[in-house]
């Protein structure tokens, strides 16, 4: 599986954002890619009110990655944002397919930490996700979910190969630290390629410094038996990498643990 990883930085309005990821797609796809993952918030980044912003699945921002990912003959996995019944919205993984077929995960696990609290304008979903490219099982999950192993163990039970981890990670002392390690750690508890494809450092220092998570780069690729496979650094960056499907079988015969694991009680 040839799989793209577009580090952007992306501001507020979606419509800029959406052209950002027609770019991006159209160098992903040109260097051979048939999975273009963006980061959490790709239609419009944290710390402005989301309310507005927010569409439904079939609404025009998430019709036009389709779009574009039907032009390019690839799938497509962007954050957005998606209405909430209760008045706050969802923070949504798009997937969309080259046929048309849209896809929506809504992170579970929501960013209450560091100062921050996500779940006063976000509802949790409550669903996890495995979605079928090119016959490859990849799973979805969401910035902060990147903290829950028992996600990324459920995925794998459920068929997942490859894992993909949009995120807008917050900034902070230890916060890239911790970012490379759980996704190393999340790929070893899963035995699975972990993507985690982060938003770029924002240029703009206002928006670097405050207090929202608006991503410090550091997109990461890790494989099953937790080698770092593909790093960045913070600023913009398209890179395509190949994913062998074969290393997580092997890492299956090899580090059983999904084989080896057992319930237990107190």
């Amino acid at each position: 599986m040839r799989i793209a990883m577009a580090q952007i930085s992306t501001d507020v309005d979606p419509a800029e954002n959406l052209s950002a990821v027609a770019a991006a797609t159209a160098e992903a796809a040109a260097a051979g890619a048939r999975l273009v993952v963006f980061p959490e918030a790709t239609m419009c980044r944290f710390g402005v009110p989301l309310g507005s912003i927010a569409e439904p699945l079939d609404g025009p921002w998430a019709r036009g990655v389709s779009d574009i990912a039907a032009a390019h003959g690839v799938t497509i996995v962007a954050g957005m944002f998606t209405p909430a019944d209760d008045g706050r919205v969802f923070n949504t993984l798009l997937a969309a397919a080259p046929d048309g077929v849209r896809t929506r995960y809504d992170k579970i696990h929501l960013y209450d930490a560091f100062g921050f609290r996500e779940s006063k304008t976000v509802a949790a979903g409550d669903t996890a996700v495995v979605i079928d490219v090119d016959g490859v099982s990849v799973g979805l999950a969401t910035c902060y979910d990147i903290r829950f192993p028992a996600l990324f163990a459920a995925l794998a039970e459920h068929g997942a190969e490859v894992i993909v981890v949009p995120a807008s990670w917050g900034a902070g002392p230890g916060k890239i630290d911790q970012w490379r390690t759980l996704a190393t750690a999340r790929a070893l508890d899963a035995t699975a390629y972990v993507v985690a494809v982060g938003q770029a450092e924002p240029v703009d220092e206002a928006v670097r410094t405050a207090k929202a998570p608006t991503g410090v780069g550091h997109s990461q690729i890790s494989d099953p038996f937790g080698s770092v496979v593909a790093s960045y650094e913070g600023d913009h960056r398209i890179g395509v990498h190949d994913l062998d499907p074969g290393v997580v079988v092997r890492a299956r015969e090899q580090l059983a643990v999904l084989a080896n694991q057992r319930t237990f009680h107190f």
